[in-house]
């Protein structure tokens, strides 16, 4: 961290975000294109910048100070948050969140950020709009239902929502189309790849791409998978303690939900993952636990797919996805 002039930590809200200098102190920019400009302006030759990924709030100023070819690091809010409690902070304002960042970013080596393109900003915004029609979708179902239980629901009612869920699948179609149509421009050969993995959907091929950036975002199988949260977790401690061995569920829940859906296929077609299911069960542990190993090993399949640039090989893939 010392080849940089400065670090600089940045809370961020939808009206400001407050900023911390490891030199300069604390200071305070509108969130619009003119504090942008101010802030840049503010900046040393050299610096760092390091803020949490905070949905739509950070995306303009990382984007902004890319490329204006300041150094930006977007980390995750959950690391800072764990950072803040180790040290016992005990007062949490705008001001005390940068400075905590800025802290973290002098006692971490954290990577820089890369922007995004047209391609992959749309796709995922997309992919959040479609998360959001799903969950949308999902209850109104549940809605159905539930008036249908009534015995004798309004007609008014039921037809109402008969629309609205005949709306809803047109445009989750729509969306998924229009994603479909992206990433084959942008990563047709990955998509490819990823297809040839025996009980790799094609939602999920189309979530894995364009979340890990075409996987560049990840050196290891590993990293991908706790970034997902699909690794396990294990509760022990001394003689007293014994907790069932769960997932850390730390990670992207929508990716995570589409490959655990994708294990029930692999244990089918995919002779590795059927291998693991079965010597699990065999074990005596149970069905969800194994489904869970062979989500894990399904993504391990996917990164060696990708990164090896060949298609599902039997003998290959399970040599690297070990």
């Amino acid at each position: 961290m010392n080849k940089y002039s400065e670090i600089y930590g940045i809370d961020i809200s939808k009206e400001v975000f407050d900023v911390y200098g490891s030199k300069t102190g604390h200071n305070q920019f509108k969130n619009d294109a003119q504090g942008f400009k101010s802030f840049l302006k503010y900046l040393p030759q050299g610096a760092l910048v390091v803020m949490e990924a905070t949905g739509y709030y950070h995306y303009r100023l990382a984007q902004f100070l890319y490329h204006e070819g300041v150094s930006v690091s977007v980390v995750n809010p959950l690391s800072v948050k764990r950072f803040i409690q180790m040290k016992l902070a005990k007062v949490k304002t705008d001001k005390s969140d940068a400075k905590a960042i800025c802290d973290y970013g002098q006692m971490n080596d954290i990577s820089l950020y890369n922007a995004l393109t047209g391609i992959q900003s749309e796709c995922l915004q997309l992919f959040r709009l479609l998360d959001s029609y799903l969950k949308h979708r999902r209850a109104t179902k549940n809605k159905l239902k539930g008036e249908e239980v009534l015995g004798v629901p309004s007609k008014f009612v039921y037809r109402s929502l008969k629309r609205n869920l005949k709306h809803l699948n047109k445009e989750v179609e729509v969306l998924e189309a229009r994603l479909l149509e992206l990433v084959k421009q942008d990563r047709q050969y990955q998509l490819t790849l990823l297809k040839s993995n025996p009980g790799m959907g094609v939602k999920t091929a189309l979530f894995l791409i364009v979340v890990t950036d075409g996987f560049n975002k990840f050196e290891t199988a590993s990293q991908l998978c706790s970034y997902v949260g699909i690794t396990p977790t294990i509760r022990e401690s001394g003689s007293s303690v014994r907790g069932r061995s769960r997932i850390s569920k730390v990670g992207n829940k929508k990716l995570r939900n589409l490959l655990f859906l994708c294990a029930f296929s692999a244990c089918q077609h995919n002779k590795a993952c059927r291998e693991l299911y079965e010597r699990i069960v065999a074990k005596g542990k149970s069905k969800k636990l194994a489904l869970i190993a062979v989500a894990n090993k399904l993504l391990k399949q996917a990164f060696a797919i990708v990164k090896s640039g060949r298609p599902y090989d039997e003998n290959f893939v399970s040599k690297l996805a070990q």
